[in-house]
């Protein structure tokens, strides 16, 4: 009897509770139609929802009432609430959520740019790459070296980017400038960079189009971002077949402060190789480097970086000129640099980076009997903003002033003595705005407003840049941009009147970066303006000197990395081609620069041997013939050089997890690389002009070291990823 009321009450029951029963249902799609199946579909303050199915539907019953927050959530989508009655019968709503832009992992600008991090997620050069690539003897610069776009130009060592002359690829430390990063050297002999590559957290080597926070730079950027507080306490020795070095880092809780001395002295080495060329005194070299780093509340940070470097060298050059006599030419540089910079996070949307650097470098050269005195001070401050406006905009602006000092003294064999010098202030402004339109394209516009004491004048260079992602694999970028670089010293010296010289790029890149592999292919136009031309060297007369110069430089740079195929290797291949013609300096004509290759091609390959412990590399640098001026031929630029070949050699051996022995070879062949010629500046009575090659220094550079680290574990050591 009771079963029977029971049953009796639920069919009475179950006809009301049915009634007050609503079924929501609808699709949910993008903002471009596609549907979205999984998306989560709720009622706020509620239990009541479901997911959508594979096709986007979705379909729920509710007991509820009234007005309703529905609310919509998906990975990689923004969340929408909608407001929805429900106030009798079923409802049925459409729904449309927008892709969030994920800034961190979207698309991102890389037409001209090459980035080299390990915090990023995606690196195309490591840091460490620098101090492992076989040709690269532990110089930053012989590392950027290997990839596409720069020319092996052997006789000079530095950075020469897409036809562009070595003066036009600046370094900056933290975002501050770096002047003279390079040593200073006679004619035709190479030099390297200054700094360690244990220094730098990061590298980012832009080829062109690069950012407008960057200026006086016509052909390329390197941005080295320098490590933040050490991770502990250690010291490190290294024992050099060319010297030694000492360092020491002190690790505490919100900070560490490191000390490094270095000794270089090539003499005992050059004893034992043969060389090509004639050293009264080899290269001698003293450092000394101090690194702090403060962390400041939660989220600034302090660094403050001190470089001091001391050189000096004498080599006997042979005159063409003086019927195979040689001049005797002595080097002694002094150089300091100073970098003090701070970041921080001042809210959700704001945050502030800036600094100070300072350069101080005086060159003593005595050539014969003639004594030049050179002294240059550089001072550059920068404070600037990155402003999260929204999900969607992002602006970097900031202010800079840069102040420069050159001096000169002769002192002559002749009796004369001559004084050159000049002055310049720049302050610069710069606003750059990338707007994320969605995950897959970005574009960035921005300006550069640049303003010179010296010549009273103001300049304004537009950049712009976009990306499109094609897949989570691929990605297309194009660039444009003006930019300028203020003449010469050694034509200022002269004509303080002369206007900077200009270039505009444009480039159009590709990137495909899939499992442990990298592919970029990018063509580029460059175009000269006002570069700076003179009748002949060493003229000191101003009116010589104008801007009427210009050129061009076009081509396309390949690149392809690949760490996945084969087993503990790792490797990169870089190929380039450039087309560039200049009439500049005391050309009679347009024509290609004597320091272009239209060919230049890389292969780096590291194999770690893990029973062993020993990592082996080889690089082979290939470029094309140079053309040069032969006075015996007709016409200018009328002859060319050799092909450009060199194997070198490495291996990194771990002897103990602290301590690893290190040796390199480069051009392990010993081929004769001639990089031009020298000619006489008068014909013989046969009216035929002496000549003589420009080689390097030596057949090979061997060279050797031992690395120890210290700590408390013993488990560090300076190349950490053996």
């Amino acid at each position: 009897m009771q079963r029977q009321l029971l049953t009796l009450f639920i069919s009475l029951l179950l006809p009301v509770t049915m009634l007050g029963q609503t079924i929501v249902s609808g699709t949910v799609k993008d903002t471009k139609g596609e549907t979205i199946p999984g998306a989560n579909i709720y009622l706020k303050d509620t239990f009541d929802g479901t997911n959508s199915k594979a096709d986007g539907t979705f379909s729920f019953e509710t007991e509820e009432s009234g007005d309703f927050i529905m609310i919509v959530s998906f990975i990689g989508y923004k969340t929408l609430e909608k407001q929805v009655s429900l106030k009798g019968g079923d409802l049925k709503v459409d729904l449309v959520i927008t892709e969030e832009i994920n800034k961190l992992d979207g698309v991102t600008i890389s037409a001209g740019a090459f980035e080299a991090s390990d915090v990023k997620k995606v690196t195309v050069l490591k840091p460490l790459d620098i101090v492992t690539t076989a040709s690269a003897a532990g110089d930053i610069m012989g590392a950027i070296n290997t990839l596409p776009g720069t020319a092996t130009v052997g006789e000079s060592g530095r950075l020469f980017v897409r036809g562009g002359e070595g003066y036009e690829t600046k370094v900056y430390i933290d975002g501050l400038e770096v002047r003279n990063a390079f040593g200073t050297t006679a004619p035709n002999v190479p030099t390297r960079g200054r700094f360690s590559p244990f220094l730098f957290k990061g590298t980012v080597f832009s080829t062109g189009g690069y950012s407008a926070e960057y200026g006086q730079a016509l052909s390329s950027a390197l941005v080295l971002n320098s490590n933040d507080i050490a991770l502990q306490s250690q010291a490190d020795l290294s024992v050099m077949s060319v010297g030694g070095d000492a360092a020491y880092t002190k690790k505490w809780e919100n900070s560490s402060v490191s000390g490094k001395v270095q000794y270089t002295d090539l003499r005992p080495y050059q004893d034992l190789v043969t060389q090509f060329f004639d050293w009264e005194q080899a290269p001698v070299g003293k450092v000394g480097e101090v690194v702090f780093r403060q962390k400041v509340k939660t989220n600034g940070l302090l660094k403050v970086y001190a470089n001091m470097d001391l050189s000096n060298f004498v080599i006997r050059q042979p005159n063409i000129d003086r019927d195979g006599l040689k001049d005797t030419v002595s080097v002694d540089n002094n150089y300091f640099y100073l970098n003090a910079s701070y970041k921080d996070i001042l809210n959700k949307k704001w945050s502030i980076r800036g600094g100070v650097s300072s350069t101080t470098s005086r060159d003593m050269f005595r050539f014969n009997r003639d004594d030049i005195d050179e002294k240059e001070k550089g001072l550059h401050a920068k404070v600037a903003f990155n402003w999260d406006a929204n999900e969607k905009v992002t602006v970097n602006m900031g202010q800079e002033f840069y102040h420069k000092n050159f001096k000169r003294e002769l002192d002559l064999s002749s009796g004369d003595l001559l004084n050159f010098d000049f002055t310049e202030n720049m302050t610069s402004t710069f606003a750059e705005a990338d707007y994320f339109a969605s995950n897959a394209f970005v574009l960035r516009a921005g300006l550069r407003l640049e303003h010179s004491s010296l010549l009273n004048r103001s300049w304004v260079s537009p950049r712009l840049a976009m990306s499109y992602k094609v897949d989570e694999k691929g990605q297309f970028s194009m660039a444009y941009g003006r930019y300028l670089q203020s003449a010469q010293n050694n034509y200022a010296l002269v004509n303080r009147a002369l206007q900077p010289e200009q270039a505009t790029h444009y480039i159009l890149n590709y990137q495909y970066i899939h499992d442990q592999r990298v592919f970029r292919v990018e063509s580029y136009l460059k175009e000269y303006d006002d570069l700076v031309k003179f009748t002949s060297p060493n003229d000191f007369n101003p009116v010589n000197y104008s801007n009427a110069g210009a050129g061009e430089a076009k081509g396309v740079d390949v690149f392809w990395r690949d760490s996945k195929t084969f087993k503990g290797t790792d490797y990169w291949i870089s190929y380039s081609f450039v087309d560039s013609e200049r009439d500049y300096q005391d050309f009679n004509g347009t024509a290609t620069p004597g320091f272009v290759s239209k060919h230049n091609f890389s292969y780096v390959v590291k194999h770690f041997i893990e029973p062993i412990r020993v990592q082996v590399g080889a690089t082979y640098n290939f470029a094309s013939p140079r053309l040069f001026h032969n006075p015996n031929r007709a016409g200018f630029q009328n002859d060319q050089t050799p092909e450009f070949h060199d194997l070198s050699l490495n291996a990194a051996i771990l002897i103990k997890q602290n301590i690893i022995l290190y040796l390199s070879s480069s051009n392990i062949f010993g081929r004769d690389n001639v990089f031009g010629y020298d000619f006489a500046s008068q014909a013989d009575n046969d009216g035929y002009y002496a000549s003589r090659p420009i080689r390097q220094g030596a057949k090979r550079f061997i060279f050797a070291g031992l690395f120890i680290t210290l700590t408390k574990d013993g488990q560090e050591n300076q190349l950490d990823n053996l």
